[in-house]
C-alpha cells in the first residue's frame, strides 16, 4: 500500500510520517518511508535546491512547467528506489508526492489555466515517467497562518541557510497551494483530510492527528 502525505509548508507532514512508521512498527505492519524532493540525493532535487534558494530568479520568474519538471525528475529519478521499497513492504509512506508538484505549480497559474496543468502532470509523472498512483493520499489541512507560525520554528534544513525557502516566504502563494489541494482532494476518493485543529480551534497533538491518520490507512489495509 503507497500512502502520500500531503499538505503545505508548515503542515507537520515529516512529523506525521515519523509517527505513523512508529505506529507501523508498533503493529506489526512492515512499513518504509521516503521523502520528496530527495535533497543531496539525486541531481533534480540539487536543482531544486537552486530554485528554492532563488537562484533561477522570484516565483514569477521562472516557468511553471521548468519548475515542475525539476520536482517529477526527482521523482522518475527515484523510480527504481520506490519500486524496490514498494516491492519490499506492506505499507510505504511518502512525505510529499506528486499532488506537491500539482498544488504547488498549479498555484502559480490563474484558476482558468489550472487544470491543464494538474492534466499535464498527471500524464508526465503517472503516465510518461511511470510512477505509481498512490493507494490513499493524507492532506494536512493546516491553515496558512498557522502553517508559517509552525514554519518558523523548523530546525535548519540541508537545502538552504535562510529561515524560509522561496515558497514559504510568499504567504500569500501559500493560501493559493492550499486551495488547490482542497480541490484535488474534491476530485478523488482516495484522500483522506485531517484537520489539525480541533473542535474548540486549538492545535492537536502530533499523536492525535497520526492516531486519526493511522486508523484511515489500517481501514484500507485489512
Amino acid at each position: 500500500m503507497l500512502v502520500a502525505i500531503e499538505g503545505i509548508d508548515g503542515a507537520g507532514k515529516g512529523t506525521l510520517t515519523r509517527n505513523l512508521m512508529a505506529l507501523a512498527a508498533r503493529d506489526g505492519v512492515d512499513a518504509a518511508s521516503l521523502s520528496f524532493p530527495r535533497y543531496d540525493e539525486t541531481a533534480f532535487a540539487k536543482l531544486i535546491a537552486q530554485y528554492l534558494n532563488g537562484r533561477f530568479g522570484d516565483i514569477d520568474d521562472v516557468p511553471v512547467r521548468f519548475a515542475a519538471l525539476l520536482y517529477a525528475g526527482d521523482r522518475f529519478e527515484s523510480r527504481p528506489k520506490l519500486e524496490a521499497l514498494t516491492a519490499a513492504h506492506r505499507l510505504v509512506i511518502l512525505d510529499r508526492y506528486v499532488a506537491s508538484n500539482m498544488a504547488y505549480n498549479a498555484a502559480k497559474l490563474p484558476s482558468k489555466l489550472r487544470q491543464d496543468l494538474l492534466d499535464w502532470l498527471d500524464e508526465t509523472e503517472f503516465g510518461i515517467f511511470g510512477l505509481p498512483r498512490p493507494d490513499l493520499t493524507c492532506l494536512v489541512c493546516t491553515q496558512p497562518e498557522l502553517a508559517d507560525q509552525l514554519v518558523a520554528r523548523k530546525d535548519a534544513r540541508s537545502y538552504t541557510e535562510a529561515t524560509r525557502d522561496l515558497h514559504e516566504a510568499d504567504r500569500g502563494f501559500m493560501a493559493e497551494v492550499a486551495d488547490v489541494y482542497d480541490m484535488l482532494a474534491g476530485q478523488d476518493g482516495r484522500w483522506l483530510r485531517v484537520d489539525p485543529l480541533d473542535g474548540d480551534g486549538n492545535l492537536r497533538t502530533p499523536d492525535d492527528i497520526a492516531a486519526e491518520v493511522w486508523a484511515g490507512i489500517q481501514a484500507r489495509l485489512e
